[in-house]
């Protein structure tokens, strides 16, 4: 827009508006409420008429999220299907900016600009890399934790180091913490916050299988075949099953022997687990996303990457303010570089640990979506994971 602007381009400046979703505060109380209706926030600049405008900003150009100050977004064409002759009549595109526009927003002065809503492609949610270069961090601690998000935000078009995050909107936001996470309140946000930081919420089978075989692959130092991850899966289950002393990260305990059938119910489900977790590796290798030879070591990226991604739904959702998102941020990253040796070896870990999750072996949008952004931030030159080191 700033381009466009510089050389008098309107028609280019438009035309971005129209591509772009477009943030307007609301009132906070009627957000939370689900009610669909008029709620917005409007502001006032002594250079207009009245001074009364409608204040709209460009994802870009977002305020830093306030406690009491929110946002939802619509396409250009929305503000002017909405006007009403109450409203104000000067519409202002980032306010204060360098890229600032006025809008007149009575018909038919609104028709020189809403023209172009009707003929340009509205906001899209294909993946894309995108990138604050004013207003989110590039280096250091903050941007490693963003930058181990990325998957999912990069998937959804979304700036990958936004943690200052309005994301779909308020509304939007809360309902979809509400709805896939059942997250309601700080506490809530908090608590799933912790487990996913601390992985809590892994499946053991998963990693039981996962850790077998890099200890086996380290004691061997070369190739783990299959059938020997399986029976040696087998092996230690059975050996655990007889009871005795053990030692715990709460130190020695002594466990009682498990029955039989609940000892070959396990085998089978980590046998299981380990047949998935060798297909989706073949399928890896096959696309090239995983090497000859290489393995997955861990799915703890599933759980440190939507770590990441919560820091930033807190903040659009107000379940948390900028010091925590911020140090949760920065933990998430930590644990990563504790965990694996490099972007490749994290973003494969990531994959599978979804996979495992949801694609139920089918190689379907939840694996074949993150290939994509694997390739986009493995590949263009502005992403995060070439220009941030891992460790």
């Amino acid at each position: 827009m700033l381009e466009a602007k510089s050389r008098d381009d309107w028609p280019a400046y438009f035309e971005t508006l129209a591509r772009n979703r477009l943030y307007f505060e609301v009132l906070r109380d009627k957000a939370e409420g689900w009610v669909l209706n008029t709620y917005s926030v409007f502001g006032h600049d002594p250079r207009v008429p009245g001074g009364r405008i409608w204040a709209v900003y460009s994802e870009g150009m977002l305020p830093a999220p306030e406690p009491h100050r929110v946002f939802d977004w619509r396409e250009l064409g929305w503000f002017a299907e909405t006007w009403t002759p109450d409203f104000p009549q000067m519409i202002v595109i980032n306010p204060g900016s360098p890229c600032e526009a006025f809008l007149p927003a009575v018909p038919p002065h609104s028709h020189a600009w809403v023209q172009y809503a009707k003929r340009t492609e509205g906001p899209s949610d294909q993946a894309a890399l995108r990138t604050l270069r004013v207003g989110g961090p590039l280096h250091g601690p903050v941007a490693h934790g963003l930058a181990c998000g990325a998957h999912l935000i990069v998937h959804q078009g979304r700036p990958w180091n936004a943690l200052a995050y309005h994301g779909h909107g308020y509304r939007s936001e809360r309902r979809m913490l509400r709805k896939s996470w059942g997250i309601t309140s700080h506490q809530e946000w908090q608590a799933q916050m912790h487990a996913l930081l601390t992985t809590d919420s892994t499946i053991p089978l998963w990693e039981f299988a996962l850790g077998l075989r890099l200890a086996i692959a380290r004691d061997s130092g070369g190739d783990v075949e299959t059938g020997h991850w399986r029976d040696a899966a087998a092996g230690v289950l059975r050996a655990r099953a007889e009871g005795g002393i053990v030692l715990t990260p709460d130190g020695v305990t002594k466990t009682a022997p498990v029955p039989e059938a609940e000892t070959e119910a396990r085998i089978q489900g980590v046998q299981h687990h380990i047949g998935r977790i060798t297909r989706y590796e073949a399928r890896m290798r096959a696309d090239g996303i995983l090497g000859e030879g290489q393995y997955v070591t861990s799915a703890d990226a599933w759980y440190l990457g939507r770590a990441s991604c919560m820091a930033r739904w807190g903040m659009s959702t107000r379940y948390c303010e900028l010091p925590e998102a911020e140090a949760a941020v920065i933990q998430a990253g930590h644990s990563a570089a504790r965990s694996y040796q490099s972007w490749q070896d994290f973003s494969v870990g990531f994959i599978l640990g979804r996979c495992l999750q949801f694609d139920n072996d089918k190689f379907g949008s939840w694996y074949e979506d993150m290939v994509t952004v694997h390739r986009i931030l493995m590949s263009d030159p502005g992403s995060p994971w070439l220009n941030i080191p891992f460790r």
